[in-house]
């Protein structure tokens, strides 16, 4: 992600507050924290991060203002990989091109480690230097993308789908939930950094509904033309769990040409905006064009 250099400056600093967020791995008890830390550090997009950086940067908003959203929408990603991985989830054994938590530590241990990065992400915002009303914002906007209405109601509805052909738009609500909530998440908390008003909320949202769903194309996508080695986890498990995607609905070509559809539609909701957004608009792109 080196098209802006405040990417890597933003993913530098990001590194840093994640390892002073996370209890240190010698401290009781050390197996649970050493698990937290193999979950989150050295690894990772970082994207959601980013994306709240740069919505915060589109509304003038301070970064030292953004850490603490960023931090606690990484922890919450990485609890949701975690347990996502887990054995009676998805099952699998490669994660940010090393063992998933379960393999390298164990189950049991995976899922504590999972339950406590989701407290620590809370936790981390309720005692951030803001505002009490900025806090309470950024808890909602967070709980509300983590939950039935977000991450968790997607992955159930992901489950229950297992093994049958989805409609287009089961499919599109499922990953508007399991995959998109926490993007819209992100670029909803950096704004409200900054002040956004409802209009520019509702254009960011609409900007962020659009990349939720283009990242989960071209993850299909990847799944079906990348290796293991290129994304850091397990390529093909998709077709091998019989799971409904945007290439077994559209064939690859429509998949791609879906992508490009929702890369459009991230464009047109940006218009009016200045260049001020041009960090959102380059991650927009780099989610179309990732190669893992």
């Amino acid at each position: 992600m080196a098209a802006d250099p405040r990417f890597a400056a933003w993913a530098a600093g990001l590194e840093d507050y994640l390892d002073h967020a996370l209890p240190r791995a010698d401290v009781a008890p050390q197996r649970l924290h050493a698990a937290m830390r193999h979950a989150v550090l050295g690894g990772g997009k970082r994207m959601r991060a980013l994306l709240v950086y740069a919505s915060g940067a589109l509304v003038g908003a301070d970064d030292a203002t953004l850490h603490a959203p960023a931090v606690a929408v990484e922890l919450i990603h990485a609890y949701s990989l975690v347990h996502d991985d887990l054995p009676a989830m998805d099952d699998d054994d490669l994660r940010r091109g090393k063992p998933t938590v379960h393999v390298a530590f164990d189950e049991a241990t995976a899922i504590l480690a999972g339950d406590a990065l989701q407290t620590l992400a809370f936790e981390y915002l309720a005692t951030a230097a803001a505002s009490a009303a900025l806090r309470v914002d950024w808890l909602a906007t967070l709980a509300q993308a983590s939950g039935v209405a977000g991450m968790c109601g997607g992955q159930a509805l992901d489950i229950d789908a297992t093994g049958t052909l989805q409609s287009l738009d089961a499919l599109q609500r499922m990953h508007a939930l399991k995959t998109g909530a926490l993007i819209r998440a992100s670029v909803r908390m950096g704004a409200l950094a900054g002040g956004a008003d409802a209009a520019l909320l509702a254009r960011l949202d609409d900007f962020a509904t659009a990349l939720g769903l283009a990242f989960q194309v071209r993850d299909d996508i990847l799944d079906i033309e990348a290796s293991s080695e290129q994304l850091g986890k397990t390529a093909g498990k998709d077709q091998a769990q019989a799971k409904s995607t945007y290439p077994a609905l559209l064939g690859m070509d429509g998949a791609k040409t879906k992508l490009e559809e929702l890369a459009d539609a991230m464009r047109a909701a940006l218009a009016p905006c200045d260049a001020r957004a041009d960090t959102l608009r380059a991650l927009g792109e780099l989610t179309v064009r990732r190669s893992h």
